[in-house]
């Protein structure tokens, strides 16, 4: 039987580069959010909580019958939010951290990672290019106290650099990683692609 896998897209930052919301932003006709959302694959995981400071994504995250998880101190890190997903996701032998600032992110990719993980469970599995990792990162469960122990802005890239030896990385197009941190960086992709 396939180990039970749980899944965070995290939702909450301030986005403060890009200026505004950038989880509204459109790419074709669709919010980064919603893209996040569609990258999902649902029959993938056992839960799956978005954690988020808009109502927006929210409402969205019950739209597609996912935990919608309120995070009122998005002021306090990365971190907040990895803690509250994990909480939400209750008890799971791994967890896959995805963000939402990668709007060209195929759920085929993010089956696959999930597929690499189940054959080797003990490991850190993570999407990359060129054997540079990206995100998203599947943590197994031996790993979620350090994962909550992190502390404001620290997130699984700290725990990573710890245990470097227990990464498998699992190639994708470098499109896919491609995440949007300002306007610019979100019209350089609309025109690229």
């Amino acid at each position: 039987m396939a180990l039970k896998t749980g899944c965070v897209v995290m939702a909450a930052g301030n986005a403060r580069r890009f200026g505004k919301n950038k989880l509204a932003a459109e790419v074709r006709g669709r919010s980064l959010i919603r893209r996040a959302l569609e990258a999902v694959p649902p029959e993938a995981f056992g839960a799956v909580a978005v954690v988020s400071q808009y109502p927006e994504a929210l409402a969205l995250a019950e739209e597609f019958h996912f935990a919608a998880v309120e995070n009122q101190h998005p002021d306090w890190g990365v971190s907040h939010t990895i803690r509250l997903g994990l909480e939400a996701l209750g008890d799971c032998a791994g967890a896959c951290f995805l963000v939402s600032d990668q709007p060209l992110l195929q759920r085929e990719s993010v089956r696959a990672l999930v597929e690499l993980w189940q054959s080797q469970p003990d490991k850190i599995a993570a999407l990359a290019h060129g054997g540079v990792r990206g995100n998203p990162c599947l943590f197994p469960a031996r790993f979620f106290p350090e994962l909550l122990e992190l502390k404001e802005d620290h997130g699984g890239n700290a725990v990573i650099r710890r245990h470097e030896e227990d990464l498998v990385l699992l190639e994708v197009p470098k499109r896919e990683l491609t995440d949007v941190d300002t306007e610019e960086a979100l019209e350089e992709l609309i025109i690229d692609n």
